[in-house]
């Protein structure tokens, strides 16, 4: 059985992706990952996806500071390089304010 580890982030959300929505939000991380080639774990079935989980859905429109997500990996990054591979991927307005 592979060893899977949970890396948390915390983001803020800001200017012109405020008006992005929380299922288009999810598909942008999960490309970020697939870009920065980040081990992210895919989950089980027909139609897999990266195991990626947004603890608050806002609404459309909301900028917001201190949300967080949960990423499953299979622990082979450490969170510096989690946090400087993903962070280039991702567009303006979209900050990774702290990995743990």
């Amino acid at each position: 059985m592979e060893q899977t580890v949970s890396i948390d982030i915390v983001f803020s959300k800001q200017g012109q992706l405020r008006f992005i929505s929380h299922l288009d939000l999810l598909r942008l991380f999960s490309r970020a990952c697939r870009r920065a080639g980040l081990p992210v774990v895919l989950s089980k079935g027909y139609s897999p996806k990266l195991k990626i989980k947004i603890k608050r859905a806002l609404k459309l429109g909301i900028e917001s500071r201190n949300e967080e997500a949960e990423f499953l990996t299979d622990g082979s990054v450490s969170l510096r390089e989690f946090r400087t591979r993903f962070q280039k991927q991702l567009p303006q307005g979209l900050k990774i304010e702290k990995v743990k």
